[in-house]
């Protein structure tokens, strides 16, 4: 049995590290109070022996972690109808948000995936998204202009869609717009293809039709030299026959002035056949 003086030594000895045990949770804040009962916690209560067995840390579910899984970009009554303190607490972090415009994520806006969440009170005091560009890695205050946004986000295994307001530098402007310009200068590159294409296909026919006008022109050509030869063949032919009857002409005419006897002669000789032919036709009646 032990003795009065040990056991008072013993409750004196707990009652010191009590009052130190106080005195140094004193000496936290309250987020460094959480963190250490939370590792007391995991440490004596909840699952002591496997944690230190696999020597691991177990999952710790925080506000933030809480806010991430019932938070909603935009609230329906569904939403709000639900009283349990996850979701009182999406609630009132949504209330506290400004939702005139948004802030934009464009780390990935060439995969063409924007992140868009609505202002925090700290950033419109000062003016971030909407006297400063709404990119959240861009501070640029010149150029600004709005664009009314149709924003596709898929939320709790569901797709939904909002029109968002966003006021973005020109340099964002083209992030934002990146799939569009993209598409537009495909468009440009193709028509430039198609343009060029057709120049050179015109020129070919015009190339083609200048060929076959020169082939034309140089038969017309020799048709027209072929029918000078030829005019002039008929040319040289009809005064060759001019000259033949000219010739037989003055032929005629000198036979003419040679002698008048022969002349009667002949003009005997044809009265003679025509006082022979109705005697012959007789002869065979």
């Amino acid at each position: 049995m032990a003795s009065f003086t040990a056991l008072r030594n013993e409750v004196f000895s707990r009652e010191h590290r009590r009052q130190q045990y106080t005195d140094k949770l004193l000496g936290l804040n309250a987020y460094e109070r959480h963190k250490h009962f939370i590792k007391e916690y995991q440490q004596y209560y909840y699952g002591a022996s496997a944690a230190s067995s696999a020597g691991q840390k177990l999952p710790l579910k925080t506000d933030n972690d809480t806010l991430r899984e019932t938070y909603r970009f935009i609230r329906t009554e569904e939403d709000d109808a639900e009283r349990s303190w996850e979701q009182r607490l999406a609630k009132r972090y949504h209330e506290k948000l400004f939702k005139e415009y948004c802030i934009a994520d464009m780390s990935r806006y060439k995969e063409s995936r924007i992140g868009m969440r609505w202002r925090t009170e700290k950033e419109v005091i000062s003016g971030k998204g909407q006297f400063e560009c709404a990119n959240k890695k861009c501070a640029r205050k010149e150029g600004l202009r709005s664009y009314e946004v149709n924003f596709a986000y898929t939320e709790a295994g569901e797709s939904k869609q909002a029109l968002v307001k966003l006021r973005v530098c020109p340099k964002c402007s083209f992030k934002l717009n990146y799939r569009k310009e993209k598409e537009l200068e495909r468009k440009l590159q193709r028509d430039a293809k198609m343009r060029k294409r057709k120049r050179a296909q015109d020129k070919s026919r015009k190339k083609s039709r200048n060929k076959s006008r020169e082939r034309i022109s140089r038969e017309e050509r020799s048709d027209e030299e072929s029918g000078e030869e030829s005019s002039d063949q008929e040319e040289k032919d009809s005064s060759d026959v001019s000259e033949d009857l000219e010739g037989v002409r003055r032929f005629r005419k000198t036979k003419s002035q040679e002698g008048g006897s022969d002349g009667g002669r002949m003009q005997e000789t044809e009265g003679k056949d025509k006082e022979f032919e109705p005697f012959f036709k007789g002869m065979f009646l």
